[in-house]
């Protein structure tokens, strides 16, 4: 039983009640809230399965446009009609007759084009186009093989076929957020859904009719997608459909509203849709943001005759009704399980009330057994329950205690009597022992006294070697440019300071009761930064190598000269583990420590190292391997300072390869 607990958490009631409500109140919330997180995830796994289902009849809907296109023309190619109509190429009658079945047919252009790349009739305005047979369909048709595809034709290929479409594929671009960046701000190539078909023209010539239709602003192709993947009730009430057809990353053809009566034409796909559909040439089947809010969307690359993607084919259906929905239910699921917590909490007390009754009767009986009321009694009755038998159990042995009281007291003073004769010989034994105890106390005072004495001429080492070497780089440098070695001089006089405080933290180190520094929230870089501008000399002379790596975010909360004093000290005695030279690495580095936050200021050196048995020892007072240079209290001031700061030192050596000292502290919250 822990004794910083209140009366009311070491009560048996209240843990029991924890015990019987843990179930409902901790264990049944955890069970809702992962059945609903799968149940979330479940729906969302139907979401996109519906969605690829929605893309894959666009898909085929699109694969049969190819088809039927492929069809059609071949179905002309093919017919007495065209034979009588390309009797005479070279007169009007051709060029009416193709005209006429372009309309009927809803192509936006209709043409014959023989093996040489001559164009029939010859007046069209594609006969200027000689690149007309290097479309591969119109190459497997001119090879006697009726074929269809989606190709993207450039501004001059639209223009060649008709003024009109060409002006008509021209779709300027809407800035859209996420959108790769791009220098473009109109697109003018055209999407075209082409199909050509092996014909005979008069004479047995071989050539290929060719028929298409101009994908970019055809509304009623993408409305038809839409209407055939989004038919009515189709989609829970606030949600709609869209269809997109996509000219690279240009929505060319689509339903999306970029506001109220206006279409989304010229707005882009996201970046990253873009990289996994057009670049890697995968499905989408996610959520995304399409212009302004987000879909349960689908994406499919929309490879040419070449091979190449050129666009991309989109389905998709409005996610706020669903989100909305999930939410509600996630709301009604709370509500209920509040209603039903609210209703039964209070039944479950009552029916604990019973059920403790006795156990408080028993406290209320301990505690005037503990005031010195050996008669006190529980007295509960002919219950049958196991806490009835229990008090009656506890009053028993109540009277044994009282019974043996009894006995306790009559021994007891029996027991003074002998206790007098044996205080005589005690007080002449006290006496005694008082008498040696004034000369412990005056040994152990000398041996404190010899122990701070002996810090002070350990730590003041370090400060005067600082003046020195910078009294030292002051006579180098002095003349009539004293100005230039100010910094020096203000380094001696914080050097100076510092003597005194190391004097006054020895003594704290002896009598850290009578001392309470004043801690700061400070960041371990910055002080490391003051000690090596203070030990500079001392790395210099000795020709080390220094290396930084900080990276530790938190502040921690410590006097500024107490940290300043372990850091200097892990550097000097690094510095002289290397009188050879050798590099010196100093890290911050936030780390967990006990399940809490904190910061490690790693000192490594590549010095000498040192065997296990002085390893062990480097921590006590007075041990030291420097003899005449040190005083062996370095490390222990080092390790009582982090350790008044909550923290702690270690170290790891080996002989020939270094040493690393690890000195980690809180992290302020």
């Amino acid at each position: 039983m822990k004794r910083g607990l209140p009366s009311w958490a070491r009560s048996v009631r209240v843990r029991l009640l924890v015990i019987a409500l843990l179930p409902m109140l901790v264990l049944l919330p955890l069970l809702l809230g992962m059945t609903v997180w799968r149940w979330s995830g479940k729906v969302d796994d139907l979401l996109t399965v519906k969605v690829n289902g929605d893309l894959t009849i666009a898909h085929q809907y699109m694969a049969r446009l190819r088809e039927n296109s492929g069809d059609r023309i071949e179905a002309l190619g093919a017919s007495v009609a065209f034979a009588e109509g390309m009797a005479r190429p070279d007169t009007g009658t051709a060029s009416d007759f193709l005209e006429r079945r372009r309309r009927a047919l809803g192509f936006d252009f209709l043409y014959v084009v023989t093996r040489s790349g001559r164009i029939i009739p010859s007046d069209t305005p594609v006969g200027a186009d000689v690149s007309a047979c290097d479309w591969p369909v119109v190459r497997a048709a001119l090879d006697g093989a009726t074929r269809s595809a989606v190709d993207v034709f450039d501004h001059e290929q639209l223009a060649a076929l008709s003024p009109a479409l060409a002006e008509r594929a021209r779709v300027p671009l809407v800035p859209t957020r996420a959108a790769k960046p791009t220098s473009r701000d109109v697109v003018e190539d055209g999407m075209v859904l082409h199909a050509a078909a092996p014909v005979r023209l008069p004479g047995g010539q071989r050539a290929a009719l060719v028929g298409g239709r101009l994908l970019n602003r055809n509304l009623d192709f993408i409305d038809t997608i839409n209407g055939l993947v989004y038919r009515d009730r189709s989609l829970p009430e606030g949600s709609q459909g869209t269809a997109t057809l996509f000219l690279d990353d240009v929505r060319v053809s689509t339903n999306v509203r970029l506001f109220e009566g206006e279409r989304a034409l010229g707005t882009r796909v996201s970046a990253e849709v873009r990289s996994q559909v057009l670049e890697r040439g995968e499905v989408w089947l996610d959520r995304a943001f399409v212009v302004n809010d987000w879909y349960i969307s689908a994406y499919e690359p929309i490879v040419d005759s070449r091979g190449e993607r050129v666009g991309m084919l989109y389905v998709g259906f409005l996610e706020t009704p669903f989100r909305e929905a999930r939410i509600d239910s996630l709301l009604l699921i709370a509500t209920i399980f509040l209603a039903i917590a609210v209703l039964s909490v209070p039944i479950f007390l009552r029916w604990a009330r019973r059920i403790f009754r006795p156990l408080e009767r028993m406290n209320d009986t301990i505690g005037r057994v503990e005031a010195g009321d050996l008669g006190a009694r529980i007295g509960t009755g002919g219950g049958r329950g196991e806490i009835s038998r229990v008090a009656r159990h506890l009053d028993d042995l109540l009277d044994q205690v009282q019974e043996r009281d009894r006995r306790l007291r009559g021994w007891a003073s029996e027991l003074n009597d002998k206790v007098a004769e044996r205080t005589r010989d005690l007080q002449e034994a006290n006496r005694r022992l008082e008498r040696t105890t004034e000369q412990l106390v005056m040994s152990e005072k000398l041996a404190a006294v010899g122990e701070i004495t002996a810090g002070v001429a350990h730590e003041i080492n370090n400060p005067v070697a600082v003046i020195q070497g910078n009294l030292d780089v002051a006579r180098q440098t002095l003349g009539a440019r004293a100005d230039e070695v100010a910094t020096e001089f203000d380094l001696i006089d914080d050097q100076v300071h510092r003597i005194s405080a190391i004097v006054t933290k020895l003594l704290q180190f002896a009598r850290p009761g009578d001392f309470s520094g004043s801690a700061n929230r400070l960041v371990p870089a910055e002080v490391i930064d003051d000690c090596l501008v203070l030990t500079r000399h001392l790395s210099s002379k000795a020709d080390v190598t220094l290396k930084r790596d900080d990276r530790s975010t938190a502040t921690i909360l410590v006097e500024r000269t107490e940290l300043q004093q372990v850091i200097i000290n892990l550097v000097v005695n690094a510095i002289h583990a290397m009188p050879e030279g050798g590099t010196l690495t100093l890290e911050t580095e936030d780390r967990e420590a006990e399940g809490m936050a904190g910061v490690a200021i790693i000192v490594t050196d590549t010095g000498r190292g040192m065997a296990p048995e002085v390893l062990k020892r480097i921590f006590d007072p007075f041990f030291t391997t420097k003899r005449a240079q040190g005083t062996g209290l370095g490390l222990s001031i080092s390790q009582t300072l982090v350790a008044r700061a909550g923290g702690w030192i270690e170290a790891t050596s080996e002989e020939g390869a270094g040493s690393r000292f690890t000195a980690w502290i809180p992290a302020f919250q």
